[in-house]
C-alpha cells in the first residue's frame, strides 16, 4: 500500500448554486471533478442534514475516496481526497481533482495538508 491523502479546510467559501446546501448539485459537483481528474467512481453516498442544512458525501473511487463536508452555517468545506498509487502514480489526479474542488467553493482562506502514507516495501 502507497499513497497520498490530501485535506484542505476552506473558510469563507463564496459558493454558487446550492453546494453547501444541495446534495444534488454537490454530488454533480464531485462526479464531474472525480472524472476530469481522470478517477473512477464506484459507489457514493450523499447526505443532506435538516438541521443545519449542511451536506456530507462520500464517492468511492477504483483510487481509494473522496469525502466533503459542508457546514453553510459558518461558510466552511472540508475536503479529504486520498488516493492509492500501487499500480499507478495517481499523484496529479488527486492534486487536479482537489483543486477543482477549492475553486468551486471560492474559500476566502485554505488550511492544506498532504500526507504520503504506507510504502512499496512489504
Amino acid at each position: 500500500m502507497q499513497g497520498l491523502h490530501l485535506t484542505a479546510d476552506l473558510h469563507a467559501c463564496a459558493a454558487a448554486g446550492g453546494l453547501m446546501t444541495d446534495a444534488q448539485a454537490l454530488r454533480g459537483l464531485c462526479l464531474r471533478a472525480v472524472g476530469a481528474a481522470g478517477l473512477t467512481p464506484v459507489g457514493e453516498l450523499f447526505h443532506a442534514f435538516t438541521a443545519h442544512g449542511g451536506l456530507t458525501g462520500v464517492v468511492l473511487l477504483a483510487e481509494s475516496h473522496l469525502a466533503i463536508h459542508t457546514w453553510p452555517e459558518l461558510g466552511a468545506v472540508t475536503l479529504d481526497v486520498y488516493v492509492c498509487n500501487v499500480g499507478a502514480d495517481n499523484t496529479a489526479r488527486a492534486e487536479q481533482l482537489m483543486a477543482a474542488l477549492v475553486e468551486a467553493f471560492a474559500p476566502g482562506r485554505i488550511e492544506r495538508h498532504g500526507l504520503q502514507r504506507g510504502s512499496l516495501a512489504a
